[in-house]
């Protein structure tokens, strides 16, 4: 009996593996007739991290390389163009005097926390930016508030799907202007809930939620499945901090990435001849440049983006004498070789900047002559104003690549020997990129490295935002090089005011003629915008706002 059942128990034993055997063999030929569901997450590299997450509360791209996922406006930019078409908002009517605009809203849409978009959201989102008085106001700065909409009288509630807005005055770039990120709208509840953490916990309409934000590391957003436009393809997106530009090529060779922002052109002939990489290319929208502080400032204290009478011009923190000669300024423009820096460091991706905005905005004034590389003439500057044996300042180089200077620190480096060849002695400081946009913006460094991409593509959104007097308010500053000329002010509003293209475009030159003369900034390049993928993600369009859309990107 005993013989038997161990002859019967090795029988079921063998009987048993050839069947596992039969069936690991059919379910594997069934995995490779069906390919496995899995998530498609696409991990893009930035160059640094996001300053917050409100869109209304932020300056710098890449802030808003990760709410363009997250939020959405009135209306938005037709895909790889400035021109605007609808989005929370289906129609518009405009009056006459171009002074009361009335939009009709998109019914049905939810937020990320399942609330209903409506007027009150709308009113909301605008309210909190320039009425001192709402309990929300406080936790902003609001900067792009007072750089773009201080025309903005009012928004009103007409019904729930029917906002009014009400200007004080024309303004001739304000349709386009609502496409930007400032406007975006958020939801009250969130706002409400999280109070002034509300930058860390984003919750608007768009097509990705937010899931985390692991400081300097990475943001995860997620499909936000419930989407007006439907869900989109990607399950999740990741914005990985990786400042190295070389970190970040190698990172997308090994294929831990997936995208990277601001390859190094250096790198540009390794990528092309890379089958699993390929790179986007397009002219850029922007400006880099090196401003020179000229010392006054203002608070903005009604907080309505002007100077007024009452407000008075105080010096900045980062004063510094010499810079608040035109002498020492026009010196410092013939000491730098711009040329060379473009075809030794942007490696042939950019073009020399003579004005403050790029070659093909209305208004770009040809006809200006750019200070040529000339030391010797930049010595007899000196000696002119007082400083024939130079002197010693700090530069405030930026710690990250941006899309008008890929590696501010090879350049912050060439500027250094340029102008200690004219006895210019120059110390480099960098710190943080949240900390340095705060502190520049309230005017605390003697000269600095920045630059300009174009959000809506009028010329204000350059010349009034960068060089205006209005915008050299301490703590928000737009003009970092705190030029106040008052001529220039009042050229740039009244073409701000006026919808004859002709009589813009001369207003503009007009100020372009001012500037150039007093020479608050060392214009260096226009850079083209340039971006990194890897060959199985498709659908991605440049946009000349340098803004990022993942929406219709797919991964194949």
């Amino acid at each position: 009996m005993g013989s038997v059942n161990a002859k019967n128990m090795k029988a079921g034993v063998l009987a048993t593996i050839v069947c596992g055997i039969l069936l690991i063999v059919s379910l594997s030929g069934c995995t490779d007739n069906t390919p496995p569901v899995t998530e498609k997450v696409l991990i893009f590299a930035c160059a640094g991290d996001a300053d917050k997450l409100d869109p209304a509360d932020v300056t710098d791209g890449e802030s808003t390389a990760r709410t363009d996922s997250i939020f959405e406006g009135l209306v938005e930019y037709k895909e790889g163009s400035a021109e605007i078409q609808p989005c929370l908002a289906t129609s518009w009517i405009i009056t006459p005097d171009g002074k009361n605009m009335t939009f009709t809203l998109r019914q049905g849409v939810k937020f990320h926390d399942g609330t209903d978009f409506n007027a009150d959201a709308v009113v909301f989102s605008f309210e909190r930016q320039y009425n001192t008085s709402h309990p929300y106001n406080q936790y902003g700065e609001w900067a792009y508030w007072g750089y773009m909409f201080s025309d903005i009288q009012k928004v009103e509630k007409i019904d729930n799907y029917t906002v009014k807005i009400v200007l004080s005055r024309p303004n001739a770039a304000i349709m386009t202007s609502l496409a930007m990120f400032t406007v975006a709208i958020v939801s009250p509840t969130n706002a409400e809930t999280w109070k002034e953490d509300a930058f860390k916990n984003p919750v608007g309409t768009g097509p990705f939620k937010f899931v985390e934000w692991i400081k300097d590391d990475h943001i995860t957003v997620e499909a936000f499945d419930d989407y007006w436009r439907g869900a989109p393809k990607l399950d999740k997106v990741i914005y990985r901090v990786i400042t190295d530009p070389s970190a970040r090529l190698l990172a997308i060779q090994a294929g831990e990435i997936h995208g990277m922002e601001y390859p190094d052109p250096a790198s540009f002939d390794a990528i092309e001849a890379d089958a699993d990489l390929k790179l986007l290319t397009a002219p850029g929208m922007n400006v880099g440049y090196l401003a020179m502080n000229n010392g006054y400032g203002y608070n903005d204290t009604n907080h309505n983006g002007m100077h007024d009478q009452d407000e008075a011009w105080v010096k900045t923190p980062g004063y510094f004498e010499p810079f608040t000669n035109k002498s020492v300024r026009q010196a410092v423009n013939y000491a730098i070789n711009k040329t060379s820096i473009v075809e030794n460091l942007y490696k042939g991706t950019a073009i020399v900047a003579k004005n403050g905005m790029p070659p093909f905005m209305l208004g770009w004034n040809d006809a200006i002559v750019d200070y040529p590389y000339d030391p010797e003439r930049a010595r007899e500057l000196l000696t002119e104003a007082g400083y024939a044996n130079g002197f010693n300042t700090t530069f405030w180089v930026m710690p990250v690549s941006r899309p008008y200077m890929f590696d501010p620190s090879k350049i912050g480096e060439a500027i250094q020997a340029y102008l200690e060849a004219v006895n210019i002695s120059v110390e480099i400081y960098q710190i943080d990129w949240s900390t340095y946009l705060a502190k520049t913006q309230a005017g605390e460094h003697p000269m600095c490295l920045l630059g300009w991409t174009g959000d809506n593509g009028d010329p204000d959104n350059f010349m009034n935002v960068l060089y205006g007097a209005n915008q050299c308010t301490l703590g928000t500053a737009g003009n970092v090089a705190f030029y106040n000329n008052t001529e220039v002010q009042d050229l740039l509003s009244q073409a701000l005011q006026t919808y004859d293209v002709d009589e813009r475009a001369r207003l503009y030159e007009e100020a372009q003629v001012l500037i150039n003369e007093d020479a608050p900034f060392v214009y260096l390049a226009h850079a083209n915008q340039n971006i990194i993928f890897t060959k199985n993600i498709q659908g991605f369009v440049l946009n000349p706002t340098a803004r990022y859309f993942f929406y219709p990107v797919d991964m194949t």
